[in-house]
């Protein structure tokens, strides 16, 4: 790296809580931050910019191309679906993400999701909210069905550290945890599971994959008709894995027990979307993308990408994404 200051600028700095204390590296350097970037925005903003700390905020070949200093793109983030990879190659730029931080508060928040689902706990808190206990002729009510996790069998789609922490947790619970193989492996190895088989066979689904071209809009129509067991599908991934009209035409028609989305295909999400229609029903619940939000996560994140930016510039890139591996 040159010696002058590196010139760094974090594109949607509101993406993390505005108590979240984001420091550069401990290089020279000089830190411009941006509450919130809009498309428009992204060419003007990069263009003299060395390195670019970016969360969600899509950055596509043009604005690339303009932005001739720009070496490092570090992602405040896992995913890179908001990032032009075979630019970003062509162009010598390294894209840098962040691993396994939210290797605990995403799995805790699905099985959160899962308990309040399997025991409806949504419901018969809005009944309480209603009077509905205050007025109960008996001690307690069971207006709702209530199941446990125990026994039951939870099919996990991706299995990088967060599918193996909630796989892991899962069975503390007592569930019976199968790993699907890719949709396209007819034979899976010997510790995974058919993708068809994982879904005629589970109580609960739950995405733990990227998103990219093979996997966007993986459960759709096909898929639910295959959820023999009514299951519940729990979605902390990326919204784009799953065709969402078509889950709606799954939950109306009762081919599922329930789901939970803490993620959308756009967010945030506007009122006329797919999983709007849903909100108001006692078996779905929307969370907005906030799985990995624990405190403990976002010091872990901050510190990653510190740590990517200052691997750069040992000339010792880490943690690097491209359109092969991402």
């Amino acid at each position: 790296m040159a010696d002058s200051p590196l010139r760094i600028v974090f594109l949607d700095r509101d993406s993390l809580p505005a108590d979240a204390d984001f420091q550069g590296p401990s290089v020279p350097h000089e830190l411009v931050l941006y509450p919130r970037t809009a498309p428009e925005q992204v060419l003007e903003r990069i263009r003299d910019a060395d390195v670019v700390v970016v969360n969600k905020v899509p950055i596509g070949a043009e604005s690339l191309r303009h932005a001739t200093r720009l070496r490092l793109i570090a992602l405040i983030a896992t995913g890179s679906d908001n990032i032009d990879l075979d630019t970003c190659e062509r162009r010598g730029i390294v894209v840098s993400n962040v691993r396994d931080y939210a290797v605990h508060s995403v799995p805790e928040h699905t099985m959160a999701l899962m308990l309040a689902l399997r025991r409806n706990l949504i419901a018969y808190r809005q009944s309480v909210i209603d009077g509905r206990w205050q007025t109960a002729s008996s001690f307690c009510y069971l207006d709702y069905p209530i199941r446990d996790l125990a026994r039951s069998t939870l099919g996990i789609i991706g299995r990088g550290a967060l599918g193996e922490a909630v796989a892991e947790l899962a069975r503390a619970f007592g569930m019976k945890v199968q790993f699907a193989a890719r949709k396209e492996v007819d034979a899976p190895a010997e510790d995974y599971t058919s993708f068809s088989h994982v879904l005629r066979s589970s109580d609960v689904i739950s995405l733990h994959c990227p998103l990219n071209a093979q996997t966007r809009g993986m459960i759709g129509e096909a898929e639910f008709a295959l959820m023999e067991r009514r299951p519940l599908l729990i979605n902390t991934a990326r919204g784009g894995l799953v065709d969402e009209p078509a889950l709606v035409r799954a939950m109306r028609e009762g081919r599922l027990s329930g789901a939970a989305f803490d993620v959308a295909s756009q967010e945030p999400p506007g009122l006329a979307h797919p999983l709007m229609a849903l909100v108001g029903m006692p078996n779905f619940i929307l969370t907005p993308h906030v799985a990995w939000a624990s405190d403990e996560a976002i010091a872990a994140l901050i510190q990653q990408v510190r740590d990517n930016i200052e691997a750069f510039c040992r000339d010792e890139p880490r943690n690097m994404v491209t359109a092969f591996n991402r």
